[in-house]
């Protein structure tokens, strides 16, 4: 049942970030719904001048603009807790996008109830992974509130129209018909969508890049850098602490000169559809790494494996928008426990579009070198691998013995 709608003038927040989608928005919400449209944009780190677009957003019809500084948040309350779990969806997504998306809705529903709107609204397309993020977000703090989504209601089909759409009623917007992308940023990541990006065969423009250098532009020589850790969060850059969202900006400023992070991708997205995305992450490609370091050095064989489990459903559930899920809780509990010795440094080397690591040390290390030596130790006895190899091969050879071992050919 949703909310009745307000006496007087009728509000609606939006998610307002200044693009062509939502700058078309205020004015298709004011004119459908006779509105008062209340423009929420949430300060991640995109590195955009945010009272120019709140300028923008008054220009283009918007009755008020309430900004939120929310990077100190974002970094602390969602990437690090999605970086202690190494999520990295099918094999190569940093979760820049999904990431954003439950802080933006859950702030922008905390908007909603201060103005007393009855509903909200998204530019997210009614193809896309981000309609369910926000409005799984959205319903998890309202259950009660009503959802406008314009990309499921109006009759404009694509970027070309809403391109037109803003011109015919003068609204200012940045993207063209030659460069249509759809472009998200924030502090940890930026994203590329749409355009000549539609065809999976071909090679995203060099000049389409906003944050890394070329690998072919980069410096002849190496970086290395020395990356700290405490209980399963980077904390410092070659020795020098760093508040958390500090410390990722730093780290996409080093990886971005070497050419870190580029992803390009198709991918497999919640309704079905596979989209080809494009993304530059170098600060979290780099805390990925060092991370997967540490934890060599200071996880117990067991937990490790274990925790490696469940990245992949933990992921999934940021991917499909789930982070305000019971589940996702109590998966975070369970990764975060395996994280209280992760404490130590990686060191790595960024050169020409790589990060490797090259070394890792811990005042929590499990590693010994007198018993992992090749050379002669008073630790460990050979001759005792030879019951662990029989008692571990028993199975085996009672298969053979009963016809059922492996059919493969010597």
């Amino acid at each position: 049942m949703q909310r009745e709608k307000s006496k007087g003038k009728k509000k609606v927040v939006l998610a307002y970030s200044g693009g062509l989608d939502t700058s078309v928005i205020i004015h298709w919400l004011i004119e459908q719904y006779q509105c008062e449209v209340v423009a929420f944009c949430a300060d991640l780190g995109q590195g955009e001048d945010l009272a120019a677009i709140a300028d923008k957003a008054k220009r283009t019809g918007a009755g008020k603009v309430v900004v939120a500084d929310l990077k100190a948040v974002f970094a602390r309350n969602y990437i690090f807790p999605m970086l202690r779990a190494n999520a990295l969806y099918e094999g190569s997504y940093l979760l820049g996008t999904a990431i954003a998306r439950p802080i933006i809705a859950k702030k922008q529903m905390e908007v909603a109830k201060a103005e007393k709107a009855f509903a909200v609204s998204h530019g997210a397309t009614g193809k896309g992974n981000d309609q369910v993020r926000f409005e799984m977000a959205y319903q998890a703090f309202d259950p009660t509130i009503k959802i406008i989504a314009p990309w499921r209601e109006w009759g404009l089909t694509g970027r070309s129209e809403l391109i037109a759409y803003a011109k015919r009623y003068h609204i200012p917007v940045e993207a063209t018909l030659e460069k249509p992308y759809s472009i998200d940023r924030n502090l940890f990541h930026v994203s590329y969508e749409g355009g000549v990006l539609e065809d999976p065969w071909v090679a995203p423009p060099d000049s389409m890049y906003t944050l890394t250098a070329s690998p072919e532009a980069t410096p002849d020589v190496p970086c290395i850098i020395d990356i700290g850790y405490e209980e399963g969060n980077p904390v410092s850059i070659s020795g020098r602490r760093y508040a958390p969202a500090q410390l990722i900006m730093k780290l996409n400023a080093i990886g971005a000169i070497h050419g870190i992070g580029r992803v390009d991708m198709v991918e497999n997205r919640y309704i079905g559809i596979k989209s080809r995305g494009v993304y530059e992450t170098p600060g979290g490609t780099i805390l990925h790494v060092a991370h997967r370091g540490v934890e060599s050095l200071t996880l117990d064989r067991e937990v490790l494996h274990l925790r490696d489990s469940f990245i992949v459903p933990y992921t999934s559930l940021i991917y499909n928008g789930y982070w305000f899920s019971p589940e996702r809780a109590l998966l975070q509990g369970l990764i975060d426990a395996a994280q209280t010795g992760v404490t130590g440094t990686a060191r790595l080397k960024l050169y020409k579009g790589t990060a490797q690591l090259i070394g890792r040390k811990s005042p929590r290390s499990l590693y010994r070198p007198k018993v992992s030596t090749f050379e002669k130790d008073t630790v460990y006895v050979p001759k005792d691998a030879e019951g662990f190899i029989r008692l571990n091969a028993l199975r085996l050879r009672h298969l053979n013995r009963n016809g059922l071992g492996t059919t493969e050919k010597t």
